[in-house]
């Protein structure tokens, strides 16, 4: 290159600097000067704020919480459980102590806790072992720490336990008779402190229920002491000395004798259907029976098994066996059965997964097996431990014994549905009336305002406090959620109605509407075709608040027990719970988990809202 044109080179290059700028320069006044769409500098400006970011981003999780969660976590309304009334969050019904592995002698499961013993006597206690606010089975009594323990049993509300001296211990809820034993059995206990023995307390099966428990001794006696109220406790003078096994349920009990019959063996057979033994059954030879709650199985010496009793959560639809049957084992709703073959097989109630046999003993002998309650604990012949069953609730549970995590999902979608079809309806009430009232004028706007003010004027809690009572208590909860969503959308429109109606008297002017008018297109078209598109960011800001003010208003209505009612969830009665002293310091997780879902719900609509808002103003447009 020769040296005049480097100069000029130079020169062009100094000039363009001089004067236009660097090419970075030049490049961000081109892209600042770009015309860009009103809707993408919308969404720049929204997405700009990093409050709107964290609220869109919570929204749409709990969006998809309250929109998916209920395929997952479907709603029975009449579901309640007197049994796992106000359980704490947690997952440990079935996390047993790491000091048991390789050394379990026996477990057994209440309804929300276990109890085990090792093969150093030691007892254990996991799960939620709190029976009332003041009685807890992991406050076990000294006496029972320091015994020789040979057997253990878990009822509902009380644990038992037999110790070499043939001494029993009872502790937990005793208020009931739970610890008092009659006076054969008192005798027998006292005379095996002082070293006598007898065959009569010579103890080979220990078991418990809801407040009252049994024991069998090995010459077939059978002792059974608690609650006599709730529970058969007598025994029939024939069938002493015969028994060889005995089966719990609830409130009775059904013995296998040793001659290979089963029988109900006592005083109040009339009013339990477990005494109902098929008589296919009577004719067999039984080798295991087990007991549910209100039902019945025996195993037969061919490997078939019987069900009889109440047997309404699927005791009864007994499965297809691989192998004969060996023992078989009751819970609270359910039946597991250990195969010849060293197999496992549950069938019942599934509700809280007792019946779904795990993978991971897939293959594998068992060796011990414990059932109870809702829990199944399997012992493999190298020493694995394996449980399936109710593991806890991660959100607890409520005063019925229902899941807090399921109502929480189902209620919040109860709540935002009340929410957004109230807004729609009040939207549609205020864009008509409001833009009819901004085009018009005269004396349809003086109309039409005159009806907001009287509307608006209205005071909407105690109305719908009055309309509740006076129409509420002839309705169902669905038709009382249709309602308030009528009434929400009927009384919320004024606000919109103003909004639009001060747009279009904005909109009205421009040259748009002068030259639709010129060219004949009717007055309404203009409105709602061509005025209202116009209005529409300002509109969706309105509608995304009052979305939030919707739910609040349900919710506020629930809590006061004048909106949907039990046992219909919804935010707002959960939060209902929360006007009680007791539950607020005891039962926090009743309200909590409801509050605080509820109130991030709101919190990123508000956020939404306003980042809206701040996106369709102008000002904030401003370079």
């Amino acid at each position: 290159m020769s040296d005049n044109k480097k100069k000029q080179f130079f020169l062009a290059r100094w000039f363009k600097r001089m004067f236009m700028g660097s090419s970075k320069e030049i490049q961000d006044l081109l892209k600042e000067e770009q015309v860009q769409t009103p809707l993408k500098l919308m969404a720049q400006n929204f997405f700009k704020k990093w409050t709107v970011r964290v609220g869109l981003s919570v929204y749409i999780l709990i969006f998809l919480f309250v929109t998916i969660g209920p395929r997952f976590f479907p709603l029975d309304l009449s579901d309640q459980d007197s049994t796992l009334i106000n359980l704490p969050p947690g997952y440990n019904m079935m996390k047993l102590p790491e000091e048991m592995n390789g050394k379990i002698a026996d477990i057994a499961a209440g309804n929300t806790y276990g109890i085990g013993l090792d093969t150093d006597g030691k007892l254990y206690t996991w799960g939620t072992t709190r029976i009332t606010d003041k009685i807890d089975i992991a406050d076990i009594p000294e006496e029972v720490q320091n015994a020789d323990l040979q057997m253990i049993a878990a009822g509902a509300d009380h644990a038992v336990a037999l110790d070499a001296n043939g001494q029993l211990y009872v502790w937990g809820n005793t208020r009931l008779q739970q610890d008092k034993y009659s006076n054969d059995m008192t005798k027998l206990m006292k005379n095996a402190a002082n070293g006598k023995t007898d065959k009569a307390w010579d103890i080979i099966q220990l078991e418990a229920s809801n407040q009252f428990s049994a024991a069998v001794s090995s010459d077939g006696t059978v002792y059974i002491w608690g609650n006599g109220n709730t529970a058969d406790v007598k025994v029939k003078k024939e069938h002493q000395g015969k028994v060889a096994k005995i089966a719990l349920t609830t409130d009775a009990h059904i013995a296998l004798l040793k001659d290979g019959t089963v029988a109900y063996i006592g005083n109040k057979a009339k009013s339990t259907t477990v005494s109902n033994i098929p008589k296919d059954l009577k004719k067999a030879t039984v080798v295991d029976i087990a007991a549910t709650s209100s039902a019945v199985a025996a195993v037969t010496e061919d490997g078939k098994v019987y069900v009889w009793g109440n047997a309404t959560r699927g005791e009864a639809a007994i499965p297809e066996f691989t192998a004969p049957v060996s023992k078989i084992y009751g819970g609270r709703f359910h039946f597991t059965a250990l195969l010849e073959d060293g197999s496992v097989v549950s069938w019942g109630n599934n509700k809280y997964h007792q019946t779904e046999v795990p993978a991971s003993l897939a293959g594998k002998q068992v060796e011990s097996l414990y059932v109870n309650a809702f829990q199944n604990y399997a012992i493999d012949t190298e020493g694995g431990v394996h449980t399936w069953g109710l593991k806890g609730f991660l959100m607890g549970t409520d005063d019925l014994g229902r899941d807090m995590l399921t109502r929480v999902i189902n209620g919040g979608a109860v709540t935002m549905t009340v929410g957004a079809i109230s807004v729609i309806i009040a939207t549609i009430i205020g864009v008509t009336m409001g833009g009819l009232a901004g085009y018009f004028g005269g004396k349809v706007d003086i109309l039409i305002m005159r009806i907001s003010e009287i509307v608006g004027g209205l005071p909407f809690i105690p109305f719908s406090m009055i309309l509740s009572a006076v129409i509420g208590s002839t309705m169902t909860s669905n038709q009382k959620m249709y309602l308030i969503m009528v009434v929400l959308g009927i009384l919320s429109w004024t606000g919109t109605c103003r909004l639009v109606r001060a747009q279009i008297l904005a909109q009205r002017e421009m040259e748009y509407v002068t030259a639709a008018k010129a060219m004949g297109i009717k007055e309404i078209t203009i409105v709602f075709r061509h005025i209202l598109p116009n209005v529409l960011s300002l509109l969706l800001v309105s509608m995304t608040l009052d979305f939030a003010t919707c739910m609040l208003t349900e919710s506020t209505l629930s809590y006061l027990g004048f909106g949907i009612p039990l046992p219909q969830p919804t935010w707002g009665n959960l939060l209902n719970g929360a006007n009680n002293s007791v539950v607020i310091q005891q039962y926090w997780w009743r309200w909590v988990f409801p509050a605080v879902v509820f109130g991030l719900c709101t919190i990123s609509i508000n956020m939404i809202g306003d980042g809206l808002r701040d996106a369709v103003d102008p000002k904030s447009n401003g370079r």
